[in-house]
């Protein structure tokens, strides 16, 4: 027999490795089914390296338990982590959008762990419908009559298109044929509505005689699409809302604006870029409005439909109303977030959304320069760590062409590469997501407040 050969004939079975006694202590600790996964991973190891290399000898039974048990303390808990969002991008689509506000929180923790009123009614005692849980809040915060929730926006227009235009026309501006996140377009999620497309205008400038001249008796809804991720300027023109819902109105076809981002706020008042208002495209006249959660309302991800009380109710009735419907976590933050709309005295302080958005330079740069010293004692010799001026981004596709003034932490190295200084405070716990910029490693301060939260720290 070659030695080889004898190399692997003397590698424990995973029988003999979990009958050790250094097995009972690891299966205490671990489920049996994941000892069994990772013993079985490390003996594939080992098998692999004797196969190629037989300067080493097979491990005993107990060195396979300690290598085992070495590979599952290792490994990540979950494969999602919280992360310290140093982008800049205050509404970053990849690491989870708007952060909920601590009552939000609590509402979801409460009814995690318990069960809950999500399809009851406790005055009745008897069945409920989940939107009651939050209609009565967005009709007060938007003006309109009925609202229903599904799983995002994307969702609340495909099951609105389906059930008021499946095989029938939609009107709408080539100027807003828009592309979301994902390569998702409007022209695409309408064909999965059953819908047709019927475009007026062109790129940069449609009429209202446009729309008027395309209405037929197979129109059965006009649509306008709020262009929240990019904008056309130069030599342009639109229809506002006001004068597609007269048109609409004059040929009793109903008006549908996709909102994206949808405030419930005036964000002016706050020093920010103007948005449109849900409550103002209602008060306009559109029949119904669609809008994300968890973008600049700084809820959960969800899908909101506002508007006439009968459009909404056969939204309602629609099955796939029932396939896009939101679960008992995302209504109970829903429901927490609007109600601190309705209440706050200071929605400043409550969301963190909108802090984020408000914050002082001046609390930035003290942050700052807390950082740079701190960084500056972690990094050790030949960093260079300095405060700069940045811009940050509202995200989301919120407001496109607005950067908000912004300080960054900016840190380089003569012979270390900003992106090889980006996968170390990757490597940290928690992770810390920056971006680069002409060659140097930003920290944006924005939605720091707290210097220690952008050291790296290991685990």
């Amino acid at each position: 027999m070659s030695d080889r050969a004898a190399l692997l004939r003397a590698i424990p079975s995973v029988d003999r490795v979990l009958s050790c006694e250094a097995a009972a202590a690891a299966l205490t600790r671990f489920r049996r089914t994941y000892v069994i996964e990772s013993v079985r991973a490390v003996l594939d190891e080992v098998r692999q390296q004797l196969t190629t290399d037989t300067r080493h000898a097979a491990p005993s039974p107990a060195e396979v338990v300690a290598l085992a048990v070495a590979r599952m303390d290792a490994a990540q808990p979950l494969a999602i982590r919280a992360v310290i969002n140093a982008t800049g991008v205050v509404l970053h689509t990849n690491l989870g959008r708007a952060l909920l506000a601590a009552d939000a929180v609590d509402a979801v923790t409460r009814v995690a762990a318990h069960a809950a009123n999500l399809e009851f009614n406790l005055a009745a005692g008897e069945r409920g419908d989940r939107d009651d849980l939050v209609s009565d809040a967005l009709c007060a915060l938007t003006g309109a009559e009925a609202a229903t929730v599904v799983n995002n926006n994307a969702a609340a227009v495909l099951v609105t298109l389906n059930t008021l235009a499946e095989g029938r026309e939609v009107v709408m501006s080539r100027g807003e044929l828009i592309e979301i996140g994902g390569s998702f377009r409007i022209p695409d999620v309408m064909a999965k509505s059953q819908a047709r497309l019927r475009e007026v205008g062109t790129t940069n400038r449609t009429h209202p005689d446009d729309y008027a001249r395309a209405v037929t008796p197979q129109t059965a809804l006009l649509l306008k699409v709020h262009t929240s991720n990019y904008r056309i300027v130069g030599f342009t023109s639109d229809v506002p809302l006001e004068k597609l819902v007269a048109i609409g109105h004059a040929h009793d076809v109903p008006v549908m604006e996709d909102l994206g981002s949808g405030a419930l706020i005036d964000l002016s008042a706050y020093g920010l870029p103007e948005e449109p208002v849900v409550a103002e495209r209602i008060a306009m006249g559109a029949d119904v409005v669609t809008f994300s959660g968890d973008k600049l309302l700084g809820g959960p991800q969800a899908g909101i439909i506002v508007g006439r009380r009968e459009l909404i109710a056969r939204i309602k009735r629609n099955p796939l109303k029932r396939a896009l419907r939101c679960d008992k976590l995302t209504l109970a933050a829903l429901a927490a977030t609007l109600h601190l709309y309705r209440t706050a005295p200071d929605l400043r302080t409550a969301l963190p959304t909108l802090r984020w958005l408000t914050r002082p330079l001046a609390e930035m740069e003290a942050v700052g320069q807390a950082a740079v010293t701190a960084l500056h004692a972690a990094l050790g010799e030949g960093f260079v760590v300095g405060l700069v001026d940045s811009e940050s981004e509202i995200g989301s596709g919120a407001l496109p062409i607005e950067n908000l003034p912004s300080k960054a932490v900016s840190i380089t190295h003569a012979t270390v590469g900003a992106d090889e200084i980006a996968r170390l405070f990757r490597a940290a716990d928690p992770p810390i997501i920056g971006r680069i910029h002409a060659g140097r490693f930003l920290l944006d301060l924005r939605g720091i407040f707290d210097a220690a939260d952008i050291v790296p720290k290991q685990r």
